[in-house]
């Protein structure tokens, strides 16, 4: 069932073109095609930055804090797989680079533990152990 956006829902741009539309805009007008139709046209969206963007309705969609989450997950994920690999070959090319690599990817899964509750594991970061509450239950 399509539902457009209403004014301070928050969306996102589906193919970004520079930093600014990588960030979750809040709605701040609607424009319908006539008067009496529900299909939005286009979306004028205000980013935190406080620059306003209007797009088609086609290039916008909405988005979630929860959104920006799995993302951050996925990302991290990537670059551990990344700089795993990456310390792998360094390993045989130089010792220094090596080490440093290793650090980047230790600073990584540090980072991700302490602000996304993400348990990655440096030998098989791609699948990322499920995290625990405090009463014992997963998440």
């Amino acid at each position: 069932m399509y539902r457009s956006l209403e004014y301070g829902d928050t969306a996102r741009v589906i193919k970004p073109s520079d930093a600014t539309e990588y960030r979750l805009g809040a709605v701040t007008d609607v424009r319908y095609s006539t008067p009496h139709t529900t299909y939005a046209r286009r979306y004028t969206l205000r980013f935190p930055n406080g620059v306003e963007r209007t797009y088609p309705a086609a290039k916008v969609r909405r988005a979630t804090r929860a959104d920006d989450r799995a993302a951050l997950e996925a990302a991290f994920t990537t670059a551990c797989v990344a700089l795993r690999d990456a310390c792998r070959i360094a390993h045989d090319y130089d010792a220094d680079l090596s080490n440093g690599t290793a650090s980047l990817l230790r600073r990584v899964v540090d980072l991700a533990s302490l602000r996304l509750g993400l348990t990655l594991d440096p030998a098989n970061p791609a699948w990322p152990q499920p995290t625990r509450n405090q009463d014992g239950g997963d998440q």
